[in-house]
C-alpha cells in the first residue's frame, strides 16, 4: 500500500484517501439535499406568503380596513391565524403588505406604456388601469385617518420607496404636461398627483358598476373624461 507525506510531515495511505474522498462526497450530497430542502421550505413559506397578501388585497377592496378581520383572512387560506402571525405580526402589516404588491404592480404597469407617448396620454392610461383594478375588485381601500395603519405604513421601508418612486415618475409626466399646456399650468402640480391617484377609490365608478346599465370600459372612458376634461360641454 503507498503512502504520501502531507505539507507538515503528515503521512496518507491511498485507502485513508479513498476513505476522505467517499466522506467529502457523502458531505457534498447531504449538503446539496439541505439547500433542496430549504429551498423547497423558502418556496412553499413565499407561496403561503403570496396567498395571505392576495387574500388580504381582495377583502380590503370588498371591505376596506375597518370590516377585514384577520380571522377572515387565515379562514380565506386555510390557515390558522397562529401561522398567519408568523408571516404578519398585525392587521396594519398585512395591509401594508397589500399596499407593496399594488405599487410594485404600478411600477410594472408604467415600465409597459411606450416611452414616447405624449404625458397627458401616459397619465391617462395610469389612471385607467387604476380604475380598472377598482372594478375587477382588485384595489385595496384603506382609511385616511388611522394612526396606527399610518404609523405601520411610514415605517414600511419597501411601501415609502415605491411609493415615491411611482410618484416621482407620475410627477415628472404632470410637469410636462403643464408645460406643454395640456394640463393647467396654475394647478399645483401636487395636487394634480392626488387628483389621479383619487381615481382608485372613486365610489363613482362602484355606482355605475352596481347600477348593471354600463360595461366596464364604457365607465372608465366616462371617469377618465371627467377627470381630464371636466364636465362642461365642449
Amino acid at each position: 500500500m503507498q503512502t504520501h507525506r502531507l505539507p507538515g510531515g503528515m503521512i496518507m495511505r491511498d485507502d485513508d484517501r479513498s476513505a476522505n474522498g467517499a466522506a467529502a462526497a457523502d458531505t457534498a450530497l447531504e449538503g446539496a439535499r439541505g439547500v433542496r430542502r430549504s429551498s423547497f421550505k423558502a418556496q412553499m413559506l413565499q407561496a403561503r406568503e403570496d396567498a395571505i397578501v392576495q387574500a388580504v388585497n381582495r377583502l380590503l377592496a370588498e371591505k376596506g380596513f375597518d370590516l377585514m378581520t384577520v380571522d377572515e383572512v387565515a379562514a380565506e387560506v386555510g390557515i390558522a391565524k397562529a401561522s398567519l402571525y408568523k408571516h404578519f405580526p398585525s392587521k396594519e402589516d398585512l395591509a401594508a403588505a397589500a399596499m407593496v404588491r399594488v405599487l410594485t404592480q404600478a411600477e410594472e404597469f408604467l415600465d409597459q406604456l411606450p416611452a414616447r407617448a405624449a404625458p397627458i396620454e401616459q397619465l391617462k392610461e395610469v389612471v385607467r388601469w387604476m380604475m380598472r383594478l377598482q372594478l375587477a375588485g382588485q384595489m385595496p381601500t384603506l382609511p385616511s385617518q388611522n394612526s396606527s395603519l399610518r404609523a405601520r405604513l411610514m415605517a414600511n421601508t419597501a411601501y415609502l420607496d415605491l411609493l415615491m418612486h411611482v410618484s416621482d415618475r407620475l410627477g415628472a409626466w404632470i410637469e410636462a404636461a403643464q408645460a406643454d399646456g395640456s394640463i393647467d399650468a396654475a394647478l399645483p402640480p401636487i395636487l394634480v398627483l392626488y387628483t389621479l391617484y383619487s381615481r382608485a377609490c372613486d365610489p363613482v365608478l362602484e355606482f355605475m358598476k352596481a347600477s348593471g346599465q354600463f360595461d366596464d370600459e364604457a365607465i372608465i372612458d366616462w371617469v377618465t373624461g371627467t377627470c381630464f376634461n371636466g364636465l362642461l360641454a365642449r
